[in-house]
């Protein structure tokens, strides 16, 4: 399982780096997979700090650092 959210963290991270700042929901939709998998490899990000989540009314916006 934590091989996989690496590669989920990997794929978030290259969608990022391609696209730059997205809604969360947009990058879901850009890296298909589920919303848990997704909160995984942001946790995963998150951790090693190269992830900016910033909340603007109701939307998370995600960004590399």
């Amino acid at each position: 399982m934590v091989e996989q959210i690496g590669m989920n963290a990997g794929k978030v991270w290259t969608q990022l780096e391609k696209k730059g700042r997205l809604n969360v929901k947009d990058l879901k939709k850009a890296v298909n997979i589920t919303y848990n998998d997704l909160y995984a490899a942001f946790g995963w990000l998150a951790r090693e700090e190269k992830l900016i989540l910033e909340k603007e009314g109701k939307e998370v916006f995600v960004s590399l650092c």
